[in-house]
């Protein structure tokens, strides 16, 4: 199919061609000027002319009649009266779903009401004025593709990205895909991250056979596939800290592809994946613009994106001067769903351990192995049931919530994680809380073998008989323990007891989790004491 664009040459309007707009050069303008500007004042001609209103006179009644102003942690939005919930930025040029801003939408009510283009100082004249006017309105959350429902607050709304704000609303036992009502469903705003997702479709056999679907095209063993199904539930629901997916495997074994497939689920069809950015002010910039995070061909995990994405899962803000200003500051807010991939990360900070949910691809053989082609057609031509499935699994999950704070006796350190893992396993008959936990314990050895200090302390504190405990300073420390084989000291071995003590506090959750509990006393004349001890009733292995 080819696409052919027509182009026409509109001539200038001329004093002896006051209202003529209803020319053949015009047609569907002059339609659309009954409609839209009956209540204007008299269309102008030449703003020399006596008693004609101005171009932003005109464009600043465009805005008062056909929109409502609201205001969003000091940012105003516009939302058109009579649309769907979709809040306009003033100046910029908006975002996907063919939105604009609304500088952009009086522009082109103008154009299409009189066939010509307002002045670029009288559209300045009419913004300066709306935002003046706005500066009393009301105040209201917008939200960003997933948002919480203003009463209860167990149903969450998901944005399809469409232009006429088409959304679905997920509460316990049921979903339902409509236009919410002004003051009956969030309003959206809209980037250019933000792609269409597909309508969803319901099946009469209820959410297996979406989900069914989803396991035949995903490149991911039967161990691995429910805890993606369990990432794309906590992304479907705001304001929850979620696990960093580390998507892992040696080179092609599918990892950008299940990223991908992952991500565009529950972020529109054209969402991307990434790669680190230089600083963390770019990547915090392109994370609070968009839903998902997806970062791909990760090698090593320098300390600043370690620390960056710990933040980014349990939710962050940055705060900035504003462009072009002496003393405002732009402050850009995000909890996002993270995905990242690669073939060996490196070492692990113990902050991101805790935080992150590994997903470990085995290799394809020439047999398994799909054309991309083929892979991403039935991939399209099932989004629809698929999303369908993980809604309707979504519903069932969102019911068994409430009862997840009283059924679980223990939890780990991203707790609101780990009820929604319950309630998946109650609906479904999965494990993934124990996948989870499991996993969480192979996470613990990896970040005590990545670190020497750790694994030097957690030798030399075992090998005494339990219970056992040890106080001092941080000097008689360092002197005690052995640096482990194959450590470069120079580079990788603390020089002061200073650096020592900073890098047991930082290992100290992982230590104890393995039956060494490292903790600071209160300081005294001779410094700040380190007690170590060793539990018989602490796993050590």
């Amino acid at each position: 199919m080819t696409e052919t664009t027509t182009q026409r040459t509109v001539p200038a309007p001329t004093a002896d061609r006051e209202e003529q707009h209803e020319s053949a050069a015009y047609p569907r303008a002059a339609q659309a000027a009954d409609a839209m500007t009956a209540h204007l004042p008299q269309r102008e001609e030449r703003e020399s002319d006596s008693g004609r209103p101005r171009q932003a006179d005109i464009l600043r009644t465009i805005g008062e009649t056909g929109y409502r102003f609201v205001r969003s942690d000091q940012t105003i939005y516009a939302v058109q009266i009579g649309g769907g919930p979709i809040a306009r930025p003033i100046r910029s040029k908006g975002g996907g779903g063919g939105t604009g801003s609304l500088r952009q939408c009086l522009i082109r009510e103008y154009v299409l009401s009189t066939g010509r283009t307002p002045a670029q100082g009288s559209i300045a004249d009419a913004i300066a004025a709306l935002e003046a006017m706005a500066m009393d309105s009301e105040s209201q959350d917008v939200h960003l593709r997933v948002a919480g429902d203003q009463v209860d607050q167990w149903t969450t709304w998901l944005d399809l990205g469409r232009s006429d704000g088409l959304s679905v609303c997920i509460e316990r036992g049921s979903w339902a895909v409509l236009i919410p009502q002004h003051g009956e469903g969030p309003l959206w705003r809209r980037s250019r991250l933000v792609h269409e997702l597909p309508v969803p479709e319901r099946s009469s056999t209820g959410w297996q056979h979406g989900i069914e679907l989803l396991r035949r095209i995903l490149p991911v063993s039967a161990e691995s596939y429910p805890m993606v199904v369990a990432w794309c539930m906590a992304a479907l629901r705001p304001d929850m800290p979620r696990p960093l997916a580390g998507i892992l495997g040696e080179q092609g074994t599918g990892k950008s592809t299940l990223c991908r497939m992952m991500v565009r689920l529950v972020d529109g069809s054209k969402a991307h994946l990434r790669s680190v950015p230089k600083s963390e002010d770019d990547l915090a910039v392109t994370t609070a613009a968009g839903w998902c995070l997806a970062l791909d061909n990760l090698s090593g995990m320098p300390g600043w994106l370690s620390d960056f994405l710990s933040r980014a899962v349990t939710g962050d803000a940055l705060t900035k001067r504003e462009l072009y200003s002496d003393d405002e500051v732009a402050i850009l807010v995000y909890r996002r769903p993270v995905l990242l991939t690669s073939i060996e990360m490196g070492v692990l900070q113990g902050d991101l351990a805790e935080r992150m949910l590994p997903i470990q691809l085995e290799p394809i053989t020439g047999k398994n192995r799909r054309t991309e082609r083929r892979l991403w057609e039935a991939y399209h031509s099932s989004h629809p049931e698929i999303l369908g499935g993980l809604l309707e699994l979504a519903a069932l999950v969102w019911a068994k919530l409430p009862e997840a704070s009283d059924k679980l006796a223990e939890r780990p350190r991203m707790a609101d994680w780990a009820e929604m893992l319950w309630a998946l396993d109650e609906v479904t008959g999965w494990h993934t809380l124990d996948t989870y936990t499991g996993a969480q314990e192979d996470l613990v050895d990896d970040v005590i073998e990545g670190d020497p200090v750790a694994t030097s302390v957690l030798r030399w504190a075992t090998s005494r008989l339990t219970p056992w405990t040890w106080e001092g300073q941080a000097s008689q420390l360092l002197n005690e323990l052995e640096v482990p084989p194959n450590t470069d000291k120079e580079k990788d071995w603390p020089r002061t007891p200073a650096v020592l003590s900073a890098r047991l506090q930082r290992a100290a959750p992982a230590l104890r989790r393995r039956g060494v509990d490292v903790r600071k006393l209160p300081r005294t004349k001779s410094g700040r004491p380190l007690q170590i001890s060793t539990q018989t009733d602490t796993p050590t292995g």
